[in-house]
């Protein structure tokens, strides 16, 4: 099965721009069968959406990151990427990067079938 492995999160200052990747290996037929997203949890709440990338690098985001952060990802290299900018202290969580068999971008964490381990962003004042 797909394997995921996120990388890059740390404790950051408010405003800071850390970038995230997510090494993928092992998939299932051809790379470019999944759509590729972030998400996130923060502490006693639900798991969220931030950003999604079909094959195509058609892109959608979560409203409260959009214009902040950037989702890319890299075929020949199988990996994902997350560049933050502007980050606010309501941006702490831990992030995951997760793949689904789609031909189309999706940010909703129930269809996802591969997840990574996380990585945890702390955003301070």
């Amino acid at each position: 099965s797909v394997e995921l492995v996120e990388s890059g999160g740390g404790s950051v200052q408010a405003g800071g721009s850390p970038g995230l990747s997510c090494e993928a290996s092992k998939f299932v037929g051809p790379s470019t069968s999944y759509c590729m997203a972030w998400f996130r949890q923060a502490p006693g709440k639900e798991r969220e959406g931030v950003a999604s990338i079909d094959r195509e690098h058609k892109t959608i985001y979560a409203p409260s990151v959009k214009g902040r952060f950037t989702i890319a990802r890299d075929g020949a290299k199988d990996t994902l990427y997350l560049q933050m900018t502007s980050l606010k202290p309501e941006d702490t969580a831990m992030y995951y990067c997760a793949a689904v068999q789609s031909p189309v971008a999706i940010l909703d964490p129930t269809w996802f079938s591969y997840w990574g381990q996380g990585t945890q962003v702390t955003v301070s004042s």
